[in-house]
């Protein structure tokens, strides 16, 4: 569903099919937003249309991200609440040192910044270490870190348990598609579905993984298989659609071996 087709839609359509996706009755979020059903009954039908504050309120008990919020606002006449600009943008300029700091402050440990879409926007020394190898066309931006790990000619031939690390990031995918609704990630889960991978084991089921925390990536460097388990930090509370959508991925060791042999390439490469 593009920006200018919502835009056409009748706010009131939206919210019903915002507060169907998230599985409420009309009396759940009428209670949590605190607001009679009637009221909402009359805001779905089009019969009322709701104030920009109520808008940004029913949104937030929805957990609307903010991209779609503003889509409400505008189908409603009103104008957005929240920025977007590019990470490029100027004013971004704090934001981008920030996040190149926290990256560096990882090291020798891979890190990196995805878009909404898993667009890589920066990344560390560790990760271009572990992804020198790769075919060139892989390095070439845009890359989305999605198909780089899960494509044949990507890390997935040196993914050592690739079916159960496909799993996870594909209900990975799954979740973040349903929570947004977003078409180009809904687009994106149906294509890495179709590669190549093994079965669709569950992503808890690690097997040789049996009493680890997480679902670790175990990644073959040469002789060496690097266990790694994924972190993820986002900002809290943005105002900015932007920074809304960015997510650092960090992959700290899984076990002792993994961090020394980190530590050890980061020393050859110095």
């Amino acid at each position: 569903m593009n920006a200018v087709a919502v835009q056409q839609r009748p706010v009131g359509d939206l919210l019903r099919e915002w507060r169907r996706h998230r599985r409420l009755s009309q009396l759940d979020l009428a209670s949590g937003a605190e607001i009679s059903t009637r009221h909402l009954s009359f805001m779905e039908s089009g019969r009322s249309q709701p104030s920009r504050d109520m808008i940004l309120r029913l949104a937030e008990y929805l957990d609307i991200p903010l991209r779609e919020r503003n889509q409400l606002l505008v189908s409603a006449g009103f104008a957005p609440a929240y920025r977007e600009r590019t990470f490029e943008d100027p004013a971004l300029s704090t934001v981008r040192g920030t996040i190149r700091l926290l990256l560096k402050g990882l090291e020798p440990y891979p890190a990196l910044a995805v878009d909404r879409h898993w667009n890589l926007v920066e990344s560390n020394q560790a990760t271009q270490r572990l992804l020198a190898g790769l075919v060139p066309q892989w390095l070439e931006p845009p890359i989305n870190v999605l198909r780089l790990s899960l494509h044949p000619s990507g890390l997935a031939p040196y993914i050592h348990n690739l079916p159960v690390w496909r799993a996870h990031l594909l209900d990975r995918l799954r979740r973040q598609a349903d929570t947004t609704q977003d078409p180009e990630l809904l687009s994106l889960l149906q294509e890495l579905r179709n590669y190549p991978g093994g079965d669709d084991a569950p992503a808890h089921d690690a097997g040789g993984t049996h009493g680890a925390i997480a679902v670790p990536m175990e990644l073959a460097l040469g002789d060496t298989v690097l266990s790694m388990l994924s972190t993820t930090t986002v900002f809290g509370t943005p105002m900015d659609i932007t920074l809304a959508e960015l997510a650092l991925e960090a992959f700290v060791p899984a076990d002792e071996a993994t961090a020394r042999r980190l530590r050890e390439l980061a020393g050859d490469a110095g």
